[in-house]
């Protein structure tokens, strides 16, 4: 780095170095080669961070994205649904000649700072496949990642919360008109706290929390080993490439970044996320000429749910605050569940709808509207896939339902009776899909498995044919449950932290 740029004092007893809009958080200026560098700070790559740097690991966290200010802007309903201060705006194309803008967010704790801090367990029978259904298997277990699911829940303080008045009344009589809907308490991520905060708690699902209510990898993992000597972040310097050994294109030894800046370390884990991961080793095999059994697979067996977001009104304003507090499973549709979205008011409907709905009716229908959210998990296509645009060229996502029509059918039919039951409960139900651009579960773009022919990683994340290189978010996933995916990628980069420790 040039010695002119400028040097400020940190917090917490840690250095701070700022180089333009690089942050550089470390308890020393270290000389000496990295055993690990995580590029990524979300749940993945801060989990395998942590666990590294607990273990006495020499580790280097190359973040996308700066640190999110904690002050009331990230609650700021105009500011972060409306102009989109805070998320991605590069355009992506979809493959079939339309640009569009994925809900991708690049910060010091990647999508957890934004997510709703839902945090479920796969259950041990989707680390089976089901070819009829199109889901690939897992190699290993459940029972494989259960005490990585101990840690993180301990870590990320899940707890429960009881649903309000109004909420409890529409689950009373959605199950007394169909019993096959079962609710269940929604485990979250959250502070009991939060409910002194009214403005907070109306406000977690789908923003970041300044007060720390939420949890997430930044102030749950990265605080935790922040001052110890051993750990180092730079935020807002993205990784343009790998860098191969000099006599060994096959072997990845460090990362070089925008700025210019190289770092090397014994091994490097990617974890930017199932959108960005597969590129950057896409980017690596092209820019080297090389070629691995695996090639076809990288970026593809894409996921990210199928979801739809339903929005019930009913005659009645609403004082609920809290309300995502509960999920609905049924068995007629054994891969989707339905949980009730967060806070919705005059402010969030006007950022949906269209500009020309008068403010008063945004006000009027948001004191009466309840949200719901749909998901269903999504087979496994080697065409939905992930493809790096090269040097000018933007990304792709090629993504359609029709090559998961097992998936879609069981969506729309659920999403169908839902509607039917909100009806009964005295609510008229209105139901949009999500589409491509809402790519908050996105998994499975390098998927895992025992054959280098049919997977892209094996079972620890070390990517097939390559050395030093593994994979620690959420792209090894093969299966994307019928729930929220972020504990599952926590308690992976947990156990490919605890393997890299040992290695």
């Amino acid at each position: 780095m040039p010695a002119s740029l400028d040097i400020v004092a940190g917090k917490r007893n840690v250095a701070a170095r700022r180089f333009g809009r690089i942050d550089i958080w470390e308890a020393q200026i270290a000389t000496e080669t990295h055993h690990v560098i995580v590029i990524g700070s979300g749940a993945g790559g801060a989990a395998a961070a942590y666990r590294l740097a607990k273990a006495g690991k020499r580790v280097l966290v190359v973040e996308k994205g700066p640190f999110l200010p904690r002050d009331a802007s990230t609650l700021d309903v105009r500011e972060v649904f409306v102009n989109g201060a805070f998320k991605n705006h590069d355009a992506w194309s979809d493959g079939h000649g339309h640009a569009f803008t994925p809900s991708e967010f690049y910060n010091v704790g990647g999508k957890t700072k934004w997510y709703g801090a839902a945090l479920f367990r796969f259950r041990p029978e989707e680390f089976e496949a089901e070819p009829n259904f199109s889901l690939l298997g897992w190699p290993f277990g459940y029972e494989e990642l259960a005490p990585f699911y101990d840690e993180a829940s301990a870590l990320l303080e899940i707890t429960t919360f009881a649903n309000e008045p109004e909420l409890q009344s529409i689950i009373d009589r959605i199950v007394a008109a169909d019993s096959r809907w079962k609710p269940e308490s929604l485990p979250l991520g959250l502070s009991k706290a939060i409910l002194s905060s009214p403005e907070e708690a109306k406000h977690f699902d789908g923003f970041a929390s300044p007060s720390g209510y939420k949890s997430d990898a930044e102030r749950n993992l990265i605080d935790r080993v922040l001052d110890l000597p051993n750990f180092t972040l730079i935020a807002g310097d993205p990784v343009i490439r790998l860098i191969a050994a000099s006599d060994d294109p096959n072997r990845i030894v460090g990362v070089e970044c925008v700025s210019g800046a190289r770092h090397e370390a014994d091994r490097i884990v990617l974890a930017a996320g199932a959108m960005t991961s597969p590129r950057i080793l896409q980017d690596y095999l092209r820019a080297n000429g090389l070629r691995l059994p695996c090639d076809q697979l990288i970026g593809g067996n894409f996921k990210m749910h199928i979801n739809s977001a339903i929005m019930g009104f009913s005659p009645f304003a609403d004082h609920d605050v809290l309300r995502k507090t509960a999920v609905f499973f049924n068995e007629r549709y054994p891969h989707s569940s339905m949980q009730c979205l967060g806070w919705m008011d005059g402010d969030m409907l006007a950022a949906l709808e269209p500009s020309h709905l008068p403010q008063f009716l945004d006000r009027f229908f948001g004191r009466r509207a309840i949200g719901f959210w749909a998901t269903t998990e999504d087979g496994s296509s080697p065409e939905n896939r992930i493809i790096s645009g090269g040097s000018g060229e933007p990304p792709t996502l090629d993504y359609r339902l029709d090559r998961i029509i097992q998936s879609q059918r069981e969506h729309e039919a659920m999403v169908e009776d839902w509607r039917l039951r909100l009806l009964e409960a005295g609510l008229i139900g209105f139901d949009k899909y999500t589409g491509i651009a809402t790519t908050s579960h996105a998994l499975g773009s390098m998927v895992m498995g025992a054959d280098p022919t049919a997977s892209v990683v094996d079972a620890h994340g070390k990517v097939h044919g390559l050395e030093g290189l593994y994979v620690g978010d959420g792209s090894p996933l093969p299966r994307s449950s019928r729930v929220n995916p972020s504990l599952t990628i926590y308690a992976w980069g947990l156990r490919l932290g605890q393997h890299l420790a040992a290695a």
